[in-house]
């Protein structure tokens, strides 16, 4: 089975406040898209995709990534994943590991065995917690919405015969305000 990573880098960010979009923002000296990319690169998935939208991420993208673009960004969270589901289809892979650009602290071990599950959709589960990375076996993508600003977590939550909880180390706390940031520079 061939399976792509899609790290989700769409949207305006429009809760940070600081200087710039949020995924270029420096965390612990490297910009926070970097590392949230980094980790889905060294999980050693078949091909990593990079939706963007709001703002251009090329510099700061490591290379080998696919970048993936959403023009629909602003209309929700769906069109972003969407943007994703259809490159990894396009390109013949058979499952897809969901993630944020704006979580630098999941490792590639969370990436990786969310990944390496078995079952239709699998999230990783820190501390009790679902939280991205989530895995969808090409069978469920027709599931996935469509429009609107919700993501995946309306499959996930509409249909949890589906879903398989895969247990986590790392933190998947996202940062989208300058305070979150602080917290971790």
């Amino acid at each position: 089975m061939t399976i792509a990573a899609i790290v989700l880098a769409a949207g305006a960010g429009s809760r940070f406040e600081g200087d710039g979009h949020k995924l270029l923002a420096l965390v612990q000296g490297v910009p926070m898209i970097t590392r949230s990319v980094q980790a889905a690169i060294d999980a050693g998935f078949n091909q990593v995709y990079v939706v963007e939208g709001a703002v251009d991420l090329g510099a700061a993208l490591p290379e080998g990534v696919t970048r993936v673009p959403s023009p629909r960004w602003a209309e929700g969270q769906a069109f972003t994943l969407q943007a994703g589901v259809s490159a990894a289809s396009a390109d013949g892979h058979e499952a897809i590991v969901v993630g944020l650009g704006d979580q630098p602290f999941v490792p590639p071990s969370a990436w990786r065995s969310v990944g390496a599950s078995r079952g239709e959709i699998a999230t990783a589960v820190f501390d009790g917690k679902r939280r991205p990375p989530t895995k969808f076996e090409q069978s469920v993508w027709s599931l996935l919405p469509v429009t609107g600003d919700e993501g995946a977590r309306a499959l996930i939550e509409s249909r949890p015969d589906l879903v398989s909880e895969i247990p986590c180390s790392g933190d998947p706390t996202d940062i989208d305000t300058t305070e979150d940031l602080a917290r971790w520079n």
